[in-house]
C-alpha cells in the first residue's frame, strides 16, 4: 500500500558531544567536524520504511533539541502503555472506542467514493467563483488546513483563479462578518455547504438558515438546491431532514468518525477537491502513514509512538503547554487544526497539555520573549519544510544604508532557516525542549501524512493519559449558559 511515506528519526547515539560541539555540527559540514573529531558513524539516521516500496520521500522527526531534556529511560519506560494503545486503537477497545472509524478510515476509502466527490466538486466549480463551507470545529478546520496549506497564498486576488476561492461561515456568531459575507455573496456566484451531523449545532444552524434564505432569493428555490450540498448524518437529525425533504446532494459524516478526526470523510475532502487540490494525492499520503503507525510496535520504529513519547515524558517533568511552531505561513491553519485535535482530545478530567501556536519569525516579535524568559512550563514543536516552491535571492545594495549586503545573493528560504536554527539553540539554552518535525515540501501527499501521524500519535497520547481522546463534554458547558440567557 506505500508510496513514498519514509519516517527518519535522527538519533543522537553517544554522549561524547558537548553542548557546544554539538552546536558546532549545526553549523559546519558533517565532513568537517568527522574530519576534526575524528567522529566517522557518530550520528545515525534512523530509517522508518513502509516495507512494500522504499521509494519514499521522508518526514523526518529530530530529537537532538530534546535530549538534554528527556532521557531515553524516560522514554523505554512508556514502551508497554504505548503498545497497548497502539492495539486499543487498531482493535478499538480503548476508551471512546465508538469513535475509532477514523483509525481504518483511509483504506476503506475506494475509487468509486472518490470519484463521486470529484464529480460533485466539478459541478460546483462550473457553477461558482465562491465556494462557501458552513461548519465549526472540526467541520471547517480540517478542510481550511488543507486547502490553506495548498493554495497559493493571494489566491482571493488572482483574477485569473480557474477554481472557486473558499470561504467560510458557521464558525462564530459575528453579525459584521455576516453582513459582510453576505455582501460579497449579493455581487458573487456561489455555491455552499453545511457540515453538520445534527443541523442544530447553534453557529452552522444560523448560518445556514440565513445562507439558504439568501442562495433561494439569489437564484430561485429550484436553481439554489443545485448550490447546496449537505454533508450530514446517515439517518436522523434536522440537517438530514431537510437535506432529504429539498432535495439536496448529500455526502455521510459516518458515525464512528468524531469531527477533529474527519478530513478524510467528504467533511473535508469536498471542499478540497472544490478548491482543486488533489483528494487522492492526500489519501494516500494518510494510507501509507497508516501502514507505518499501525504496524510498528516500538519507539524506535513507530513515528507516532516516538512523538507521544516525547510530549508525554515533557508532561511528565511539569511541562504543561506545547506550542507548535512554523517558520511558514501556510501552516498557519494546519496549526489550528493541530490545536484543536490535541487540545479537545486531551483537556479534561483536570488533565492534559494546553495546546498553542506561534507563526515566526513574526510571532518572535511578540511570544517569542515570554518562550525565551517567561515561566518553564512549557516545550515546542517545531513544523519545518525543507523545500520552498519558489526560489528568491537578496539583491546587493551599492549604499548598504541597511546593512543587509551580508546576505546579498543567499535565498531568503536560507535566511529563514537559519532564523529557526538560531531560535531553536537559544531556546534550548533558555530551557525549552524543541521537538522537530520537518516535511520535505509542502503537497497533498505529505499533508495526508501529517494528518494521519498527528491523529494516531493524538489517539495513542491521550490513552497515554487515561482519558478519552474521542469526546468533548466539556463543549457543552457554555451552550447551556448561552440557551438560557437567550431564554430556549
Amino acid at each position: 500500500m506505500c508510496e513514498r511515506s519514509l519516517i527518519l528519526v535522527n538519533l543522537k547515539v553517544s554522549n561524547f558531544l558537548t553542548q557546544e560541539s554539538a552546536t558546532l555540527f549545526l553549523y559546519f559540514s558533517i565532513a568537517k567536524i568527522r574530519k576534526k573529531y575524528d567522529m566517522q558513524g557518530f550520528f545515525t539516521k534512523k530509517s522508518y520504511l513502509c516495507k512494500k516500496n522504499s521509494n519514499m520521500k521522508a518526514i523526518t522527526i529530530d530529537q537532538q533539541y530534546v535530549e538534554k531534556f528527556v532521557p531515553q529511560v524516560d522514554l523505554n519506560a512508556l514502551q508497554p502503555a504505548l503498545q497497548q494503545a497502539q492495539q486499543d486503537l487498531i482493535h478499538k477497545t480503548g476508551k471512546g472506542n465508538d469513535f475509532l472509524g477514523w483509525v481504518t478510515l483511509p483504506d476503506e476509502i475506494d475509487d468509486v467514493f472518490l470519484a463521486d466527490i470529484e464529480a460533485t466538486a466539478k459541478r460546483l466549480r462550473e457553477k461558482a467563483k465562491l465556494f462557501v463551507v458552513i461548519g465549526i470545529g472540526g467541520s471547517y478546520l480540517g478542510a481550511r488546513a488543507v486547502i490553506e496549506t495548498l493554495q497559493n497564498q493571494f489566491a482571493a486576488l488572482d483574477s485569473e483563479r480557474k477554481d472557486p476561492f473558499v470561504i467560510y461561515a458557521g464558525h462564530q456568531l459575528s453579525e459584521d462578518y455576516m453582513h459582510e459575507l453576505l455582501a460579497i455573496l449579493d455581487k458573487t456566484d456561489y455555491a455552499m455547504t453545511v457540515i453538520s451531523k445534527s443541523g442544530t449545532t447553534t453557529e452552522p444552524a444560523v448560518a445556514f438558515r440565513i445562507l439558504k434564505n439568501h442562495i433561494e432569493k439569489k437564484y430561485g428555490k429550484e436553481k439554489a438546491k443545485s448550490r447546496i450540498v449537505a454533508i450530514t448524518d446517515k439517518e436522523r437529525g434536522a440537517l438530514k431532514t431537510l437535506a432529504t425533504k429539498e432535495g439536496y446532494k448529500t455526502y455521510i459524516v459516518p458515525d464512528d468518525v468524531g469531527g477533529r478526526y474527519s478530513v478524510l470523510t467528504p467533511v473535508g475532502l469536498l471542499p478540497i477537491a472544490v478548491a482543486g487540490f488533489d483528494i487522492r494525492r492526500l489519501v494516500k499520503g494518510a494510507q501509507d502513514m497508516k501502514a507505518i503507525v499501525t504496524t510498528e510496535t516500538t519507539i524506535s520504529e513507530n513515528p507516532a509512538m516516538h512523538y507521544a513519547a516525547l510530549r508525554n515524558a515533557l508532561y511528565q517533568q511539569g511541562k504543561k503547554v506545547e506550542i507548535m511552531v512554523n517558520y511558514d505561513p501556510r501552516l498557519y491553519y494546519f496549526t489550528e487544526w493541530w490545536k484543536q485535535l490535541y487540545g479537545e482530545s486531551e483537556g479534561k478530567e483536570g488533565k492534559g497539555i494546553f495546546t498553542a501556536g506561534v507563526n515566526n519569525t513574526s510571532d518572535l516579535h511578540s511570544m517569542g520573549q515570554y518562550i525565551q524568559e517567561g515561566e518553564r512550563i512549557l516545550f515546542e514543536t517545531v513544523l519545518s519544510v525543507e523545500n520552498n516552491r519558489e526560489i528568491i535571492e537578496i539583491p546587493s545594495d551599492f549604499e548598504n544604508l541597511d546593512g543587509m549586503n551580508f546576505l546579498a545573493g543567499k535565498r531568503l528560504g536560507y535566511v529563514n532557516s537559519m532564523a529557526q536554527l538560531g531560535t531553536i539553540l537559544a531556546h534550548i539554552d533558555g530551557g525549552v525542549a524543541s521537538i522537530k518535525i520537518s516535511v520535505p515540501e509542502i503537497s497533498a501527499y505529505t499533508i495526508g501524512q501529517l494528518i494521519y501521524f498527528y491523529e494516531f500519535a493524538c489517539g495513542l497520547s491521550g490513552y497515554l493519559l487515561g482519558v478519552n481522546p474521542f469526546d468533548q463534554p466539556g463543549v457543552e458547558a457554555y451552550k447551556r449558559n448561552m440557551f438560557k440567557l437567550l431564554g430556549k
